[in-house]
């Protein structure tokens, strides 16, 4: 898909979304318009699935208890001291609060680690999109030379066998010849991570609840469609569903005060890096703003502290408008209801396998 398409395919949803609520410029907030206010919502917004499960694939309860072992192995990466836990952390909502991640043997990274919760159910993983699934994400981070630092397969299956994991490989995947393997591995994580959803406020509200969301809240709701945001921002994961160039009205570094990485010899260009294509220059998948009033910082690289500039910031760049401190209160606390409970089995750091004798 060219830059443009991805500029019209934006538009064009929100023409779809924007056009509706022009029956609706200013709610009341009445029992009729809050059935309307979720009619509407409907048709942008799904609530989350029980489940993100793989079809045919079970997440049965050895395959997630043995994917969230691994999810909080650190023994694996070549420094000894990286795991999936280190990025998503049970502390920060599945992130790790800061700019810039790191990696290895401490070395800072060039972009931001977003949540993982529900992040099973985006389009694809990372901002550039070059891992289809969680599961392919967990496989090749083993061997990247800034993730896991391993330099084979082999290498990693040895590791994993060293470290007692045979047991809960073999639980997990009876019918493998020989279960530990690093498909296994990728497919074990995904497995843990597919459980991990968080349902907020806003799911009750898109379910008919319409006490669920605050009156702040839903005039943030009809703000945020009105004014734009819903264009790309949509489905279950609000976001996450797309690609979009990121700063349309104008460069974003400009804005965001972002500053050029040696990783990507200049200004991060995203999907670009992995393309090679000049038509994904500056082309990000949508992040998914479940959670995003919890997980600053904001955007690819954290160049954004605050969720109220990052909302301003947003404004300007995608739709070039300039929003009142009242607009931006309201669509932070509609942000705000999209925060979920940490999944009870994420918050339990579990008792990893010791060396056999």
């Amino acid at each position: 898909m060219k830059k443009t398409q991805y500029v019209v395919s934006c538009l064009s949803a929100l023409a779809l979304a924007g056009g509706a609520f022009l029956l609706f410029p200013s709610l009341a907030l009445s029992d009729n318009d809050d059935q309307a206010l979720i009619a509407k919502a409907n048709a942008l917004f799904k609530p989350l699935p029980a489940s993100s499960a793989l079809e045919n694939t079970e997440l049965t309860p050895s395959r997630v208890a043995l994917g969230k072992a691994l999810f909080f192995e650190t023994r694996v990466s070549s420094d000894g001291r990286l795991g999936c836990a280190t990025c998503h952390n049970p502390a920060y909502h599945g992130a790790d609060s800061l700019a810039l991640t790191t990696g290895i043997n401490g070395k800072v990274l060039a972009r931001n680690a977003p949540t993982v919760f529900n992040t099973s159910l985006l389009i694809a993983q990372h901002y550039g999109g070059n891992r289809a699934t969680v599961e392919e994400q967990a496989y090749k981070a083993l061997l990247s030379p800034v993730a896991y630092g391993n330099t084979s397969n082999e290498q990693v299956e040895t590791k994993l066998t060293q470290l007692g994991y045979l047991p809960l490989f073999k639980a997990a995947y009876p019918a493998d010849a020989k279960p530990v393997n690093v498909d296994n591995w990728g497919k074990a994580i995904g497995a843990y991570e597919r459980t991990l959803l968080t349902p907020a406020p806003f799911d009750k509200f898109l379910q008919g609840d319409a006490q669920a969301l605050s009156r702040p809240a839903k005039l943030g709701l009809e703000k945020f469609i009105n004014t734009g945001c819903a264009g790309c921002h949509n489905g279950v994961t609000v976001g996450g569903q797309s690609y979009q160039k990121f700063g349309i009205t104008q460069d974003y570094w400009l804005v965001t005060g972002s500053t050029p990485k040696d990783a990507f010899k200049g200004y991060d260009k995203g999907r670009f890096h992995d393309t090679k294509d000049e038509a994904d220059a500056f082309i990000f998948k949508v992040p998914q703003l479940r959670n995003v009033a919890v997980t600053p910082p904001f955007f690819h690289d954290g160049s954004v502290a605050s969720l109220p500039q990052a909302v301003r910031v947003m404004a300007q760049l995608q739709l070039g408008k300039q929003l009142s401190d009242e607009d931006v209160s309201h669509i932070v606390s509609f942000l705000e209801s999209l925060t979920g409970d940490i999944p009870a089995d994420f918050s339990n750091v579990p008792k990893l396998p010791s060396a056999p004798h």
